[in-house]
């Protein structure tokens, strides 16, 4: 039965519209982005060890918000390393310094990047008009222009996060990997699709994908109920669901997922009620760089045994 299913998941293309000009909204993204400096300041955190020096690192993204990640660098590193990109899940933030500081002791840097205006100390600067009670997906949303979806400016963030890292004197810009689970798998799609230099992403149970399936399905319990709030206190009578799914289009990442060009390791659980497995399957179907499916059957949205393990043992491989 488990593998019936997978079978059906694998041929799914999703439901979720893409926009006509979606790759010109990109590559206007991507050119605004190229004006933002890689210059960066760093503040020594009071955690270290010693194997790794820790740091806050601070960029100006796009809009002038202050971004911040947490910075984490061998202190034995010979040549150039590997670097690691993390990306944290929905409302989070960067999480503790110890996990990171394990990737430092085998020589591989890593940044972690809170995203804007969640659980860590990033600012967002982001004004809309519209509801902003009820999560992220929908901030921007009622705007004219999508350039004022919330998640466009956080995407750019992924870039110029990757961007500095790579320009670090100890990393080799060709043996960079991004990693995330839940928000943070669907970070780790888009930061490899918009900056493909990217070589390695383990997106893990992705979030932000194939947005009309999960709202056809029980939204309510998973990380997509803002859809269903939306249309609850906003539009009852569904008046702008064609143009309002239309407009999410953008910050859909499985609409992001075939500019990929890394090797992927997309890892998901088939009892999954948070992230739908069908949207994963969106995203996951239309990567066409080389790929390897992880399926956990009797997992959901929580811990997966083995999993750091294997994205350190991919790291080592980078």
């Amino acid at each position: 039965m488990a593998n019936d299913r997978i079978e059906e998941l694998l041929k799914y293309q999703g439901s979720s519209p893409k926009p006509e000009d979606f790759d010109a909204y990109w590559e206007r993204a991507l050119k605004e982005l190229e004006a933002q400096s890689l210059d960066y300041e760093l503040v020594a955190a009071d955690f270290q060890t010693p194997m790794a020096e820790c740091y806050h690192l601070y960029f100006t993204g796009v809009g002038g918000a202050r971004v911040h990640a947490k910075y984490v660098k061998p202190r034995a590193a010979q040549g150039k390393g590997p670097g690691l990109a993390l990306f944290h899940g929905y409302h989070s933030g960067s999480g503790d310094w110890s996990d990171k500081a394990a990737y430092a002791a085998h020589g591989i840097t890593v940044l972690a990047m809170d995203c804007r205006g969640q659980g860590g100390l990033s600012e967002d600067h982001l004004t809309v008009k519209g509801t902003t009670l009820k999560g992220h997906i929908i901030r921007g949303v009622d705007e004219d222009n999508p350039d004022k979806l919330y998640y466009r400016n956080v995407f750019l963030d992924l870039v110029q996060t990757v961007r500095i890292l790579m320009s670090m004197e100890q990393v080799d810009p060709e043996r960079i990997g991004a990693h995330g689970c839940s928000q943070g798998g669907a970070l780790t799609i888009a930061c490899a699709a918009l900056e493909p230099r990217v070589a390695l992403a383990i997106p893990v149970y992705p979030f932000l994908s194939d947005y009309q399936k999960a709202w056809e399905m029980d939204v309510t319990i998973s990380a997509y109920e803002e859809l269903a709030y939306y249309f609850r206190f906003m539009d009852p009578l569904h008046r702008t669901q064609e143009a309002f799914f239309n407009k999410l289009g953008y910050i859909d990442v499985q609409n992001l997922a075939d500019r990929i060009r890394a090797k992927v390791v997309f890892v998901t659980g088939l009892a999954d009620t948070v992230c739908p497995p069908y949207t994963q399957f969106a995203a996951y179907n239309k990567m066409a760089s080389d790929k390897e499916l992880v399926v956990y059957h009797e997992y959901g949205h929580e811990y997966l045994p083995f999993l750091s393990d294997r994205v350190l043992e991919e790291m080592l491989k980078l």
